[in-house]
């Protein structure tokens, strides 16, 4: 029986990408950290409209990207309760293995900087505004 994306997409994910997007024939998979794989693809301006993602760890940072980018479904292998309700409220269909109340960072000492930056923004151009300028401020530093 012939698998769907979205299980192609999670078939990938097992051979070391941290973000694989799959849309019949089309695939885009990177090996990046946190947002870095989707604002580097809505950078580039790749259309990802109807895509299925699997994806390491699933924020509200991170959907509100997935809607921005028009993605069909999600399979996140964490995911984010705020991530939930923005999936949910794009209903856009998800499957995850662990959900957890927050993202935290890299050192593990709090919640994540890119969900810090989106905390109280709910319109995804916004939050890719928001987030890009972040990304550019940590970078400098």
């Amino acid at each position: 029986m012939k698998k769907t994306d979205l299980e192609r997409a999670k078939n990938e994910l097992n051979k070391g990408y941290t973000c694989v997007l799959i849309k019949n024939n089309s695939k885009h998979v990177s090996k990046r950290t946190g947002i870095a794989p989707m604002i580097n693809f809505l950078e580039k301006g790749i259309d990802l409209s109807s895509f299925s993602v699997a994806d390491k760890i699933v924020g509200k940072a991170v959907a509100l990207l997935f809607v921005k980018a028009k993605i069909k479904e999600v399979y996140a292998e964490v995911i984010s309760v705020e991530a939930i309700k923005i999936l949910d409220l794009h209903n856009i269909k998800y499957s995850y293995k662990t959900k957890t109340e927050n993202i935290i960072n890299r050192t593990k000492t709090g919640i994540c900087p890119m969900e810090q930056t989106v905390k109280d923004i709910s319109d995804c151009e916004t939050a890719y505004n928001a987030l890009r300028k972040k990304l550019s401020e940590l970078k400098n530093h």
